[in-house]
């Protein structure tokens, strides 16, 4: 794999924008996914992670998972929980916050792939960090999600073996969506083997609740406030795809938690796509509309 200023490709990736030029590569349809930042408000002074800035203390931490080497997409790079929509997120499911007309206007599809949009960012918060956005009513979440009963009907989901509808009714449940604020939206590159329609979220970890290293795609687990992860990359320890640097860097401004998800409310979500084109010289020019600073040149 190949990096710069964020993006990371296949070795082919300019040879393949080529071909998608010439009309000879036809794009492979961007599957619909949810990711979820997890935020929570650190301690003044204390250090989140090894080799941390004590100075830059304070503001709200993101939990962050390493991708596998193993994994074919962004391998070894960081990102948050998060992945592809089962297309069963679409069964009904008892729901608290905003109906599902609202969610449909602000994330810009039908109603039904809202639900399951939303469905698929609680889902992989729970299958990849332990954390559950969900209680037995409205007004609540449920406090403790270890334990063997607990882990049981994790493992299921994350093996297929269980729809979400089903454990969230087994267990009478409702889904908080009112937890989830709406944040970005970033499509995969067309010229990519692998592509994604990806929501980003925001949510604040819940009360009594922890987050796990149980995901089976990561091999490391952190939480880091913004500035530190956005230095790490910087240094080149940390590699970042660009809708994580972006959305990490959106994140700088707001002081806790609280302040970023109140903000949430004036976001943005059009989506944001590269776009490849072949210049005067015939070099391959990929950029990110808003995003200059991901440009990225190939002679």
């Amino acid at each position: 794999m190949s990096s710069n200023n964020g993006a990371t490709f296949g070795a082919d990736w300019a040879d393949r924008v080529r071909a998608l030029a010439r009309g000879e590569l036809v794009p492979v349809a961007a599957r619909p996914a949810a990711t979820v930042l997890l935020l929570r408000d650190a301690e003044a002074g204390a250090a989140l992670a090894a080799g941390a800035d004590p100075a830059g203390a304070g503001g709200p931490a993101v939990h962050m998972l390493r991708r596998r080497a193993s994994m074919a997409f962004a391998a070894g790079a960081y990102a948050y929980p998060g992945g592809g929509v089962d297309p069963r997120d679409e069964r009904p499911v008892r729901w608290a916050g905003p109906p599902l007309e609202w969610w449909a206007r602000a994330l810009g599809v039908p109603e039904r792939q809202a639900q399951a949009v939303v469905c698929a960012a609680v889902r992989e918060t729970f299958e990849e960090a332990g954390v559950l956005l969900a209680g037995p009513d409205g007004a609540s979440v449920v406090a403790d999600t270890t334990g063997e009963r607990w882990e049981a009907d994790r493992a299921a989901l994350v093996a297929h073996d269980l729809a979400f509808a089903d454990f969230l009714a087994a267990r009478d449940l409702v889904l908080r969506s009112d937890l989830l604020a709406p944040w970005a939206r970033w499509i995969t590159p067309e010229f990519e083997r692998r592509r994604y329609d990806t929501w980003f979220f925001l949510a604040l970890l819940p009360p009594g609740q922890r987050t796990r290293d149980v995901s089976g795609e990561a091999d490391r687990t952190v939480w880091l406030r913004p500035a530190e992860a956005v230095a790490g990359h910087t240094r080149g320890e940390m590699a970042l795809l660009p809708p994580t640097l972006a959305t990490l860097r959106s994140l700088l401004p707001y002081g806790r938690a609280a302040d970023a998800l109140a903000a949430a409310a004036d976001r943005d979500l059009a989506p944001v796509i590269a776009r490849a084109h072949l210049d005067d010289e015939g070099r391959v020019v990929l950029t990110w509309p808003g995003h200059d600073e991901f440009t990225r040149e190939q002679p």
